[in-house]
């Protein structure tokens, strides 16, 4: 039985949130989208993100399957499941998120494609969440990463000196962040009670 075999059989759909300018092809999230059959959530414009059309896509991708969801968001991804979480009546369909790198956008030199987002949700999530950082992320200090793991009710996960923990951090597949998933998605089984149609 292959991977991808025993990934279909899980109750939990795995729905892969980007960030601002998409995971390519060295990133973990892709790669775990061809090893495992991961849903990536596209979006219309990975360039100048637009906070409401980006939950949209995500209330869409949520309630394209009766199955519950596992989110796994990697840095503006975040932020997504934040707001998404803080504005959706569908909350319920999700049993879990992985929060991989959340950058600080409060930070003095935000790229101006990124300030409407600026207004951070900063919530208790409705589902259980784990939140992994590095020492050293250039967009999001410890303490940051911190606060942003107390705010959202976040376990929180420091992995050392990783970077931004995407592409260019030499993590392969990542299988550490794999365990994180599997681990949070075994916590959540049998707990999300589906809401109706």
């Amino acid at each position: 039985m292959t991977e991808r075999d025993i990934a279909s059989k899980i109750a939990h759909r795995v729905l892969l949130l980007p960030g601002w300018q998409n995971s390519g092809l060295g990133h973990w999230q892709t790669r775990w989208e061809a090893r495992y059959g991961d849903i990536r959530v596209e979006q219309d414009d990975w360039q100048w993100p637009k906070r409401g059309d980006w939950l949209v896509q995500l209330e869409h991708a949520v309630l394209a399957d009766a199955r519950p969801a596992l989110l796994v968001a990697h840095s503006l991804g975040c932020h997504l499941v934040g707001a998404w979480a803080d504005n959706s009546r569908h909350a319920t369909r999700v049993s879990g998120a992985l929060l991989v790198a959340p950058p600080d956008l409060d930070r003095d030199d935000l790229p101006p494609q990124l300030a409407p987002w600026r207004s951070v949700v900063r919530r208790p999530l409705p589902f259980p969440a784990t939140l992994v950082c590095s020492d050293d992320d250039p967009y999001c200090t410890p303490a940051q990463a911190r606060a942003m793991a107390a705010a959202w009710g976040a376990s929180l996960v420091p992995t050392g000196l990783r970077g931004h923990l995407n592409g260019d951090s030499g993590l392969g597949d990542w299988p550490e962040g794999r365990h994180l998933l599997t681990t949070l998605g075994a916590t959540a089984e049998g707990s999300v009670k589906m809401s109706p149609w």
